[in-house]
């Protein structure tokens, strides 16, 4: 199963969204923090969303291409990243196989669910006027 994954930072702080099996999975209550931790974060719920669905392969679908690549092992991860990098490392796999992988904004549908909520807030907090 695809689980397409994106943190995000805003003035209220991080949050992240997971869209599974055409289900959003979103959480905007994370704290201050990075764009670069939201994004971690977020990799973190989706492998654990994975194991709480009993996926027995998963495919990780994100367009955080630094947090990708630390997450294989193929570039350093910062020492302000390393406690998530671990717990990612220590999380428990599927069954089968688990990739992870980079896509492109515009194809992230998690990248798009949290657009869409971060647009209606700031149509609430900014109504337009009659």
């Amino acid at each position: 199963m695809k689980i397409f994954f994106d943190g995000g930072y805003s003035p209220a702080g991080m949050e992240y969204a997971l869209v599974a099996g055409g289900r959003t999975y979103m959480r905007r209550d994370l704290g201050a923090g990075s764009s670069m931790e939201a994004e971690w974060l977020a990799l973190i719920a989706a492998l654990t969303l994975a194991n709480d669905l009993a996926l027995g392969e998963a495919v990780l679908l994100g367009d955080a291409a630094a947090v990708i690549a630390q997450a294989h092992g193929a570039i350093r991860c910062p020492p302000a990243y390393r406690d998530h990098y671990e717990r990612f490392q220590s999380l428990p796999r599927p069954a089968g196989r688990l990739r992870i992988r980079y896509i492109k904004r515009t194809q992230n549908l998690a990248g798009i669910a949290l657009e869409a909520v971060q647009q209606r807030s700031m149509s609430f907090l900014h109504p337009r006027s009659p």
